[in-house]
């Protein structure tokens, strides 16, 4: 007998391998889960208490409020009403304030300190043949200057324009030493003092809008006077 031992082949494969176990989900957290129930139930009293409230079973939305513009009262003055109004046969006053610089023929302008201009003696005149211009109508008035101040004012520093008409035609001012009008004052104000201007501007017959344009000194705005005439 041989003592030869050949062993037997060995397979090609092994037996198959078992696929891993499906992962595990991950746990959630209990803090998170209170959470969730915490906003459950906050939602369920809401809208326990919703139906309470207005005695229907669904939740309704609350109302749009729409804010509308309040109309005038009766005899209330708009801007579009004063824009409107007529000029008159007698002296209108144009609506004004201090806000805004502009004022009515009759108005006061008040300066800080304390210095005041108004105008007063509307009335209507000719130039002589010596004035400049010459022959030529013309408003006259009177600027009132009053330094309400503690220190003396430049008076020699008025300035006066004018101009007329609804498209501000330029007015000249009428120099005639017959009739006064000689231009500004050529002195200082003193505190507490008062000085009245004789002026005039050219205002043709048929023209009765009139607007001035006062300046006590070079430092201060004009305060701007319109309104009709006679």
């Amino acid at each position: 007998m041989s003592t030869d031992f050949t062993p037997p082949p060995m397979p090609g494969y092994g037996p198959p391998v078992p696929p891993p176990p499906p992962p595990v989900p991950p746990r959630k957290s209990r803090t998170a889960l209170i959470a969730v129930a915490a906003a459950v139930v906050a939602a369920a009293v809401s809208a326990l208490v919703t139906v309470g409230v207005s005695g229907d079973a669904e939740a309704k939305p609350a109302p749009t409020v729409t804010v509308t513009e309040t109309a005038p009262a009766d005899g209330a003055r708009t801007d579009d009403d004063a824009a409107a109004t007529d000029d008159g046969e007698a002296t209108d006053s144009a609506d004004g304030g201090e806000e805004d610089g502009v004022y009515a023929l009759d108005d006061t302008a008040v300066y800080e300190p304390a210095t005041e201009v108004a105008l007063s003696g509307f009335e209507r005149a000719v130039t002589g043949e010596y004035a400049e211009p010459e022959n030529t109508p013309y408003l006259r008035f009177t600027v009132k200057v009053k330094n309400g101040g503690k220190k003396a004012l430049d008076v020699t520093q008025l300035t006066v324009n004018c101009s007329y008409g609804k498209d501000g035609e330029s007015s000249e001012s009428v120099f005639d030493s017959d009739a006064g009008l000689e231009g500004g004052p050529e002195t200082k104000l003193l505190p507490g003092r008062s000085l009245n201007v004789p002026w005039g501007c050219e205002l043709p017959k048929g023209e009765k809008l009139i607007q001035i344009e006062v300046s006590p000194d070079f430092e201060s705005d004009a305060a701007i006077f319109t309104g009709t005439v006679k």
